[in-house]
């Protein structure tokens, strides 16, 4: 792994001299125009889809499930409630801030409305996202290894998140370049960004865990830690800095609730908790033992591979950041209740478990690869036009 600890007064990709800048994005320009046309091609078959289904594609992007919820805290801010007639309460506090935040100030300073100043958000920060997954791809395992994975991401069945306006993009841009701080030492904008990624979304808990596991083995092994102090404060910040993020809001509910359990008495209000993941396997369960089967049997068999592709991230001996972080992720969303067709999209952000998967795609020729990887590509972009027109992500 590379160790650039002195590089901590400056963030990944940003602050440097200029001509590292370009170079380091020159690197990653490949791996950015794949990922560009894996989502010029789903927006492509949606608006096809569309045309034929009467339906505008724009408003599936910018006005359906949770879009409606930030844009509503970007024009309105907080305060509002729905009291469903099952006895369910939403409140839009359940929703981070940093995203509808974003929303807000860019629809102020442009031309554009909160949901499309949601939908440009999400389409600039996917973009970084791209190139924060090629960063941590290339710095651990090359550059062609570093391309498959930002493909593979673009991919995923339900990719077509990734140019909604959701908080998917924005956060895993800021998870990637956090964990990809923390493999590369610069502890401090580790931290601002995991802090960041906690006023984002709930699992940025994910990232917070990434920063402090790897700060704890680093700080307990080595000879070296207890005789470079000033390593030792940087470390030590980040560590400070990463989980302000994500427990400022969670106290700032609780303030603004008049209840220490604030936001989870919130979170309980929409159906949202940890069980351990015993209703979600109590729903495959169900779904496997009643006609037709096959929607219990495709997940179990999905669950069972995503756990499979970790226990290969494992046995690859993944650097411990990566393992944490993705290791979070999966566990924050399979050990959680809820809507459970949200799930695939709260998986987004675990890039790390393809890394498997982008190497067994290098190792072919390049040509099957590519059909491969278009194919996969067409697939995807078909069924996220499929499932927008649908049930969607709620």
């Amino acid at each position: 792994m590379t160790d650039l600890a002195q590089a901590d007064t400056a963030p990944p990709g940003a602050g440097l001299p200029g001509g590292v800048a370009f170079a380091a994005l020159r690197r990653a320009a490949p791996a950015l125009m794949l990922y560009a046309g894996t989502r010029a091609l789903g927006l492509v078959v949606l608006a096809g889809w569309g045309a034929v289904a009467g339906k505008s594609p724009h408003q599936l992007l910018t006005a359906r499930w949770d879009s409606l919820w930030y844009s509503r805290i970007a024009e309105e801010g907080y305060g509002y409630t729905i009291h469903l007639p099952d006895g369910s309460v939403h409140s839009n506090l359940a929703f981070f801030p940093l995203f509808p935040g974003l929303e807000h100030a860019v629809s102020a300073v442009t031309p554009l409305s909160a949901p499309d100043a949601g939908l440009a958000v999400s389409s600039v920060t996917s973009l970084f996202a791209a190139w924060g997954i090629f960063a941590v791809g290339d710095l651990v395992y090359g550059r062609r290894v570093g391309i498959a994975l930002v493909v593979l991401w673009g991919v995923l069945p339900v990719g077509i998140v990734q140019s909604m306006a959701y908080s998917e993009s924005l956060f895993t841009a800021l998870a990637a370049w956090s964990v990809y701080g923390v493999l590369t030492r610069r502890w401090v904008w580790a931290g601002v960004l995991a802090a960041l990624a906690g006023l984002t979304r709930p699992v940025g808990a994910a990232v917070v865990a990434a920063v402090w596991i790897t700060a704890a083995v680093e700080l307990l092994s080595g000879e070296r830690w207890r005789c470079a102090f000033h390593t030792q404060r940087r470390v030590l910040a980040g560590v400070a800095l990463a989980p302000l993020g994500w427990l400022g809001y969670v106290v700032w509910v609780a303030v603004r609730t008049d209840s220490l359990t604030g936001y989870f008495d919130v979170q309980n209000g929409w159906g949202n908790g940890f069980d351990g993941g015993l209703a979600f396997a109590a729903f495959i369960g169900g779904l496997a033992m009643h006609p037709p089967f096959i929607a219990g049997i495709a997940l179990l068999l999905g669950v069972t591979a995503l756990l499979w592709l970790y226990v290969a991230c494992v046995r690859q001996r993944q650097p411990l950041p990566l393992l944490a972080y993705s290791g979070s992720v999966l566990a924050l969303a399979l050990a959680a209740k809820g809507y459970f067709g949200s799930k695939p999209r709260l998986l987004i952000p675990a890039f790390p478990v393809l890394i498997p998967l982008a190497i067994a795609l290098v190792r072919l020729r390049p040509a099957r690869s590519a059909l491969l990887l278009g194919s996969v590509g067409l697939v995807s972009a078909a069924y996220g036009a499929w499932w927008l027109h649908g049930s969607g992500p709620p």
